[in-house]
């Protein structure tokens, strides 16, 4: 496309481009907004070097007129979005890029791939965080994710409201608390299993989280007691039927008087599995394979279309797609959270043919959503690194506190707020 708009001389044409979903994945009743810090940093340092330019040119992908935009590429236009950890649904205006038709279009791929997957894992995590009720929840899907992705998931399930994460590059790169327990592995390397549980207190103390399923739980819990007396941090469990397991063995902790010790527990965790457990003494979790891959839903189903374009007069000119089942809103746009007295969110206003520069549409019942993250190319820093995310993190939980009470529903279901277009 940057090959022939360079072509035929409409490289130049100012655009807005503009990402949304057309529905919420899995018929869930909100999405979160997540990945906004990292897209930041990524359209930043977006640059063509002398490798994949030589590559394209030697594959003749285009002509040497597009290498040389390719070589001088750096982002100079303007986006707005809604913030990170912000509630989105369906048709929501979450981003708008504002820039020249070739520099908005070379982003398409780069922009999509980091929202669609960060959300999804936060969306999916968000409803975990709900479905805890204010118990701990750690992310532990590292393993079940690339390498790249499982970085990006921590700190997508961070910003949903997870306490913490067991990928350490996620915590050394945004700030996240990290933590972790021995795996079956150190168990079965010793030759009992008393052998392994004094190995991991004498090098971390008796707060430690034993693993104590590997062979017999009951006795698993004796010995883990016995070795380290009633300071004993936590016990993990990662098998068995939970919700009757996690019964026996506070009873059991309690009777040997290791009362304060508390239970976490992984084994293929999803929303739904930690809401069958909110009556029982677990005290925190552990997620792996279900948030890393938005628990069924691994994709936050956004598009990214051009939404309007000037013409020859410097007037902006709404487009949009007529596709069946595929029908976009043309226009600039300006979307609000509408409010009722109490300060519960009620609906999602958008108003149509207004950019966010100009428009006085807000009043005390509307909360503005889109705030700027990039001004002529220079991206806003207070979005961005760890102090970022916690920023984004912070947001979310205020977000979800305004939400009506039907959102936090974990069954399938309409959007919790109806969107309505205004022109």
């Amino acid at each position: 496309m940057v090959d022939a708009a360079l072509a035929n001389g409409t490289a130049d044409t100012e655009c807005m481009f503009e990402v949304f979903g057309r529905r919420l994945p899995g018929a869930r009743r909100y999405g979160i907004v997540a990945g906004t810090g990292r897209l930041l940093e990524m359209i930043r340092d977006f640059r063509f070097q002398e490798t994949e330019l030589s590559w394209l040119r030697d594959n003749a992908v285009v002509a040497q007129r597009t290498l040389d935009w390719l070589s001088d590429y750096r982002f100079s236009g303007d986006i707005w979005g809604y913030q990170e950890g912000e509630a989105y649904f369906p048709n929501s205006p979450v981003l708008t890029v504002e820039s020249s038709f070739a520099e908005g279009v070379v982003l398409e791929t780069l922009i999509l791939s980091v929202l669609n997957y960060d959300t999804a894992v936060a969306n999916a995590a968000s409803r975990m965080v709900t479905a805890a009720r204010g118990r701990p929840v750690a992310e532990m899907g590292s393993r079940r994710a690339n390498e790249h992705a499982a970085v990006a998931a921590a700190r997508a399930a961070y910003v949903a409201g997870f306490d913490a994460t067991s990928n350490l590059e996620a915590g050394r790169s945004w700030g996240i608390p990290t933590m972790g327990t021995a795996a079956h592995a150190f168990t079965l390397l010793h030759a009992t299993e008393e052998e392994a549980f004094r190995a991991q207190i004498a090098a971390s103390g008796p707060g430690t989280t034993l693993l104590v399923d590997t062979y017999d739980i009951e006795k698993g819990i004796e010995t883990a007691v016995r070795v380290a007396g009633p300071e004993l941090g936590a016990v993990r469990l990662d098998s068995g039927d939970l919700p009757t397991l996690v019964l026996e063995v506070r009873k059991q902790l309690d009777a040997l008087g290791a009362m304060n010790t508390k239970i976490t527990v992984t084994n293929d965790l999803d929303e739904h599995a930690i809401a069958a457990l909110a009556a029982v003494p677990v005290d925190s979790y552990g997620v792996g394979t279900s948030v890393v891959t938005g628990s069924g839903s691994p994709a936050a189903g956004m598009v990214y279309k051009l939404v309007a374009r000037k013409d020859d007069d410097g007037n902006w000119v709404s487009v949009a797609k007529t596709s069946q089942g595929k029908v976009s809103i043309g226009g600039r746009k300006y979307p609000v959270r509408r409010l009722n007295d109490a300060k519960v969110a009620i609906e999602e206003v958008v108003y149509v043919g207004d950019g966010p520069e100009t428009s006085v549409h807000s009043n005390d019942h509307e909360r503005p959503l889109l705030v700027q993250l990039v001004e002529s190319g220079e991206i806003d820093p207070q979005y961005t690194g760890p102090a970022g995310t916690a920023k984004a993190r912070e947001h979310r939980a205020r977000v979800l506190a305004e939400l009506p009470a039907d959102a936090s529903r974990l069954g399938r279901g309409d959007p919790a707020l109806p969107t309505r277009f205004v022109s």
